[in-house]
């Protein structure tokens, strides 16, 4: 790792590991209870036991009932999946969505860690980019941390199913899932139109997820996506598409065109997220992203 990479490295663990303790330990602890039960011992039956807790092995060497005693699984498995397609690379805020999501994406393993939970990622554009398997460790999460400021994706497009699909296939075990994206994908093939009221062509694969995992959703946005102001003549490129255009930011109408469009497809994630009942915090560039992260933890606890 060269000398530049590492002082990036390092002011990203140093910030992400002092929120993390400061102000997210304790929220994210009962946030993000275990979902799971595990063996812990066994005892005496007593009356008002349920007796599909017997531990008949138990039962029948020592010639008195005993029942099994289960407590909450307290360790998790904590999997980031990042959306690294090209709309990343975009910012007016001092700061690209790109690297909001490295931020934001450390602060939660650092928080993992220091509850004990095991951590993975996912990079996925219209691909996946690279799958990092869950461990434990000060060493592992700056494996995660240089992979999010180095990585250069193959493709810029978004198929934010395709990392779900994988997802699914490659953890089998409930876990907790941060799906941290700016949410900005196509309509499913069969829906033509933002205004028709499409669901996107995500929302199957989230459905699936969602009934095994538990998925939070994060949003990452930058102000200028949802509000155009008057620039004139402005060309604006799309860095997913690749593809340039001009546009008259001069014109009303166009500025109230580009910002219904920009509604649209915001309401259309958001609506979608509820309905699979998916926790949604939005994080904007440029702005701190400790409040919207603790209400979200805060409305989980």
């Amino acid at each position: 790792m060269d000398e530049e990479i590492l002082k990036k490295v390092r002011k990203i663990e140093i910030k992400a590991r002092g929120l993390s303790q400061q102000m997210f330990s304790g929220e994210y602890h009962s946030a993000f209870k275990g979902r799971g039960m595990e063996f812990s011992e066994v005892r005496e039956y007593q009356y008002g036991d349920d007796v599909r807790n017997i531990d008949w092995n138990v039962t029948a060497r020592l010639a008195h009932p005993y029942v099994k005693i289960f407590e909450e699984e307290r360790e998790l498995t904590v999997m980031l999946l990042v959306d690294v397609s090209g709309s990343g690379r975009f910012g007016t805020h001092s700061q690209f969505k790109e690297e909001l999501a490295a931020e934001v994406a450390a602060t939660l393993a650092f928080s993992a860690i220091a509850n004990n939970d095991k951590v993975g990622m996912i990079l996925f554009s219209d691909r996946i980019e690279k799958f990092i398997p869950p461990k434990k460790g000060r060493s592992h999460i700056l494996r995660i941390i240089r992979e999010l400021i180095t990585f250069k994706p193959e493709s810029n497009g978004t198929n934010i199913g395709q990392a779900l699909g994988y997802f699914q296939n490659v953890i089998k075990k409930r876990c907790t899932a941060f799906l941290i994206s700016d949410f900005l994908t196509p309509l499913s093939p069969h829906d033509s139109s933002l205004m028709a009221g499409g669901q996107p062509e995500w929302a199957d694969a989230l459905k699936l997820a969602a009934g095994k995992h538990d998925i939070v959703a994060l949003r990452l946005v930058d102000c200028r996506e949802e509000r155009l102001e008057n620039l004139g003549l402005v060309k604006f490129y799309d860095p997913e598409s690749t593809e340039t255009l001009w546009v008259d930011t001069g014109r009303a109408e166009v500025r109230r065109a580009v910002d219904a469009r920009a509604a649209e497809q915001r309401n259309r994630t958001e609506t979608t997220l509820k309905r699979y009942g998916i926790d949604l915090a939005t994080l904007y560039t440029g702005e701190d992203f400790v409040k919207p992260l603790r209400n979200l933890l805060a409305r989980r606890s």
